[in-house]
């Protein structure tokens, strides 16, 4: 078994709950702030991007508004730094890229239709 296979399946353990691009969710990060002191800083916003990548190289990139400025993440889906992915709200959107998210302003940049609405 070759090096990247083994990391691969190491990674692959984790629980990652099932979410798709337009859904709204909340990233707990694990910060260090001291020698052993360990906090969760929740990051919460819209899911424009996922890779198409399998394994260790899956990621998928959040964005949020904050104080009329759009800032984004790009999280691995497998990383340590993770503590744990919830799904708040699921969305329905047509495309597999949200980029035009960042040209948007205000609750038209937030609000994606839920999966209830038809």
């Amino acid at each position: 078994m070759n090096k990247m296979n083994m990391v691969e399946g190491m990674y692959a353990k984790k629980d990652v709950p099932k979410f798709n691009v337009g859904d709204t969710v909340k990233v707990l990060v694990k910060l260090v702030e001291g020698d052993d002191k360990v906090r969760l800083h929740p990051f919460e916003g819209v899911v424009i991007a996922k890779s198409s990548a399998a394994g260790a190289q899956a990621n998928f990139t959040v964005r949020r508004v904050s104080y009329g400025e759009g800032i984004e993440r790009v999280f691995p889906l497998f990383s340590p730094g993770i503590e744990r992915i919830e799904v708040v709200r699921s969305g329905k959107v047509k495309r597999a890229k949200l980029y035009y998210l960042r040209k948007k302003v205000g609750k038209r940049a937030t609000k994606i239709e839920s999966q209830g609405k038809v």
